[in-house]
């Protein structure tokens, strides 16, 4: 087993192990998706929130083992850059790894866990949910954060941005889901774009997004970032339901 910790809690080791080890008899489970689990553990620490990743296929065994870091160690090295470019993410506990043969078997990211109130999806799917212009303009605001900052979030979809308005009016953006990243010196005007294209469907809400980062980006009028945002999220949008209808007619003819 390979366990690494983030250098402020070495003292808690012991508890890591603890939660890591009893993963699938104690804890409350959170998210029982196809491939991961993600349980909450109450510890000293605080309330910890654990992903338990899916056991890599044969092939990936090895590569996770000797070409390519593991999701777990992923999600936290890119936590830890985040929390440096005073990007939100929930705080990186530890990442745990086990070996299976000569290749990676299980691996557990451990963070803190954090109640939100709302997701990126609340904003698409309840367009009458007060406050949600503003919230969409201060999402874009920190979508322009991340670009500034040259932080390519590959699964930048409505999930994995959590939403927590403040008392002030204000609201703080979180992503999880952190094992797809590249980070840049700098993002062009066409990988900002293409970054954002998986987020809505909605024509409006894009305009709207448009409209607040022209006010950030100076260098493309709002009608240049809007076409190309529109464009980038259609063509998006085309392949995704391309996909899924491929997908029905498999499932069809393996009946």
């Amino acid at each position: 087993m390979k366990l690494l910790i983030n250098s402020k809690y070495n003292s808690k080791q012991s508890e890591i192990n603890d939660c890591i080890s009893n993963f699938e008899t104690q804890g409350k489970l959170f998210v029982k998706g196809s491939r991961n689990t993600i349980k909450v553990f109450k510890s000293s620490i605080g309330m910890l929130n654990i992903k338990s990743f899916k056991k890599p296929n044969i092939l990936n065994t090895i590569v996770y083992q000797f070409f390519r870091d593991s999701k777990a160690k992923r999600s936290f090295d890119f936590a830890m850059k985040l929390i440096q470019k005073n990007i939100g993410t929930p705080e990186p506990i530890a990442y745990v790894e086990f070996k299976n043969g000569i290749g990676l078997g299980k691996s557990f990211y451990v963070c803190r866990h954090i109640d939100t109130k709302y997701t990126f999806r609340d904003l698409v799917e309840k367009p009458n949910l007060a406050n949600n212009e503003e919230m969409l303009r201060g999402f874009t605001r920190f979508c322009f954060q991340l670009h500034e900052a040259g932080v390519e979030f590959k699964d930048h979809s409505p999930g994995n941005t959590l939403i927590n308005p403040n008392e002030n009016g204000s609201y703080d953006f979180y992503l999880v889901d952190l094992n797809r990243m590249t980070f840049h010196d700098s993002m062009s005007f066409e990988q900002r774009m293409f970054n954002l294209r998986r987020l809505t469907p909605k024509k409006e809400m894009i305009a709207i997004m448009a409209n607040e980062y022209s006010k950030l980006y100076t260098s493309k009028s709002e009608s240049q970032i809007f076409d190309l945002m529109w464009k980038l999220t259609q063509e998006f949008q085309h392949k995704f339901h391309a996909k899924q209808r491929m997908k029905k007619k498999l499932k069809f003819w393996k009946k």
